[in-house]
């Protein structure tokens, strides 16, 4: 017997839940199963620390509950905002297990329809090419729409010859008296490498952290997966000397001594090819994880990229080799990988909503969410700064998702929410002949980003450095022109946003101050555009 569904998403963490909520909520036919007894298995065994790195600032100047996700980086979205993370935490870094607590509380609180202890044995497709998944009691459940939120499963083990001699991040002891006197040697330059290092630099004699590649700080790159500031204690011990030391290099070999030691080959990055062999106590592997396929039979396994880390996807997350097979949560981040958010519940919360409203166009046709307005300077300049005051989703998904305006030849104006950027990049209404983007994005700076040079004027925008909006004007797919608007500190670009935190700047008050930087420098951009003068001959 096979059991029927229109959805079926592999993984009960935050991802298969999200997806989850929005297919309950439009009462759709869908099923989640997971191979663990409860809901968030990843989160009850990682971060090894039990510290996470997503943000949980529950204080703020504002108190519009769309505005506070922008620093919420753990709650899953519902309708009415009525089921926040800082109900389970008040901490800035929360613990692992607060998380588990909170995402278990959300499967209970909605009724998801879950099933647990259900081990897959294989993924592939029958005749009519719909997904049959197995699972280890012989159960069969057929789909037509197979959503993959099981996040990375297997550890990313790199080709290095001795590599199988090495401990691993998984089950490293984090006892710091484990590490005494000895010579430490870590793979890796991520947050799980740092992690093990601010442990064991407490007792060892020296400890490395080495790849090929230089190490990168989140507060330079500005992407929450880099290095982060809580975990970076050892930069302080190398280069104050310590005899700690971040080396780029290769690892050509290791090799393990009669004694028990290691001796490992490296070849540095910037040392005119210096090889070297250095000898450690310990080699400990902290190179992440990857995206596991060996489920999936030859006819739908997904093509991968970075190395088999993550499945190859199009602008709307479907496998770009297996049609009907969508990823999401962490799986997402394939085309902004170490550039936006979808690594992480913050971003991909987001995504999973925007996917679930491509779902539900796709297959059953319900047009997704839209609305209208009247193409005029006025109504759009306030409908856009309103949007850039307030949204979560464009903010945290800073040059991957967007808003989309389309001017119709009736002067009427049809704008969707949260679309990939890629999608319009890739054809996506190319058939239109006006439309707009409407992005959050840094700006190029190459300097010391504790000291850029800031030109807070409204014609110099173009120039910002700081996170801000951006609207773009397309015409059957091509880039016709773009207009910044003026960064602000507070993400505030209409004097109606204002909470008191600044009373005036450069001698305006907020309210002259909006008017001549923000509202008048976008209305007229929008006047040249949806008016254009005609060209006198």
């Amino acid at each position: 017997m096979k059991n029927w569904y229109d959805y079926l998403i592999i993984g009960a963490g935050p991802a298969g839940l999200q997806m989850a909520y929005f297919l309950q909520q439009s009462k759709s036919q869908y099923i989640v199963l997971d191979k663990a007894e409860s809901a968030a298995s990843f989160f009850r065994v990682l971060p090894r620390r039990r510290e996470l790195i997503s943000f949980n600032k529950v204080h703020s100047i504002f108190d519009d509950p769309e505005i506070l996700l922008r620093w919420d980086w753990n709650s899953l979205l519902t309708d009415d905002y009525s089921f926040p993370f800082r109900n389970f935490s008040k901490r800035l870094y929360p613990l692992a297990d607060e998380l588990v607590n909170y995402l278990e509380s959300f499967a209970q609180t909605y009724n998801l329809n879950i099933r647990y202890n259900t081990n897959i044995r294989e993924i592939r497709r029958d005749n009519d090419r719909f997904f049959e998944i197995c699972d280890a009691q012989g159960t069969i459940y057929q789909c037509r729409v197979l959503i993959v939120a099981t996040g990375f499963s297997k550890p990313y083990i790199p080709d290095i010859p001795g590599i199988e001699l090495t401990e691993n991040y998984e089950t490293v002891s984090l006892d710091c008296n484990t590490f005494t006197g000895q010579r430490v040697l870590i793979l890796g330059k991520g947050n799980s490498a740092f992690e093990i290092a601010d442990i064991a630099m407490e007792t060892a004699a020296q400890v490395h952290i080495a790849s090929p590649n230089s190490l990168t700080l989140a507060w330079k790159s500005r992407h929450p997966g880099h290095v982060r500031a809580n975990h970076t204690r050892l930069l302080d011990t190398y280069q104050l000397k310590l005899l700690n030391g971040t080396l780029d290099c290769h690892v050509n070999n290791i090799t393990q001594n009669a004694d028990g030691t290691f001796v490992v080959t490296v070849s540095y990055v910037h040392a005119d090819g210096e090889v070297e062999e250095l000898v450690y106590d310990r080699v400990i592997r902290c190179t992440g994880f990857r995206f596991d396929n060996s489920l999936y039979a030859p006819e739908c396994r997904p093509n991968t990229l970075l190395n088999g880390r993550l499945p190859a996807i199009t602008p709307y997350w479907e496998s770009t080799n297996v049609s009907d097979l969508f990823f999401a949560g962490t799986l997402m981040q394939g085309r902004d990988f170490k550039r936006s958010s979808s690594a992480f519940i913050d971003g991909f919360r987001y995504n999973i909503r925007s996917l679930y409203r491509y779902l539900k166009e796709r297959y059953k046709g319900i047009k997704r969410g839209e609305r209208k307005l009247q193409a005029t300077p006025v109504t759009m300049r306030k409908a856009i700064l309103e949007r850039a005051c307030r949204t979560s989703g464009l903010w945290t998904q800073f040059g991957y998702l967007c808003d989309v305006f389309v001017v119709h030849p009736n002067h009427e104006v049809t704008w969707y929410e949260e679309l990939p950027i890629q999608a319009l990049q890739e054809g996506q209404f190319y058939r239109e002949d006006h439309y707009y983007s409407l992005t959050f994005e840094w700006g190029e700076w190459n300097g010391d980003v504790m000291a850029i040079e800031r030109h807070p004027k409204s014609s110099q925008a173009y120039t910002n450095v700081f996170l801000h909006p951006i609207l773009r004007r397309y015409s059957y797919g091509k880039l016709i022109n773009e207009h910044h608007i003026l960064e602000d500190l507070f993400g505030i670009y209409s004097s109606s946003g204002e909470r008191g935190s600044v009373v005036r700047r450069s001698g305006r008050n907020m309210t002259k101050y909006h008017q001549e930087e923000h509202d008048i420098p976008l209305e007229n951009y929008l006047e040249t555009q949806l008016y254009p003068k005609a060209i006198v001959v």
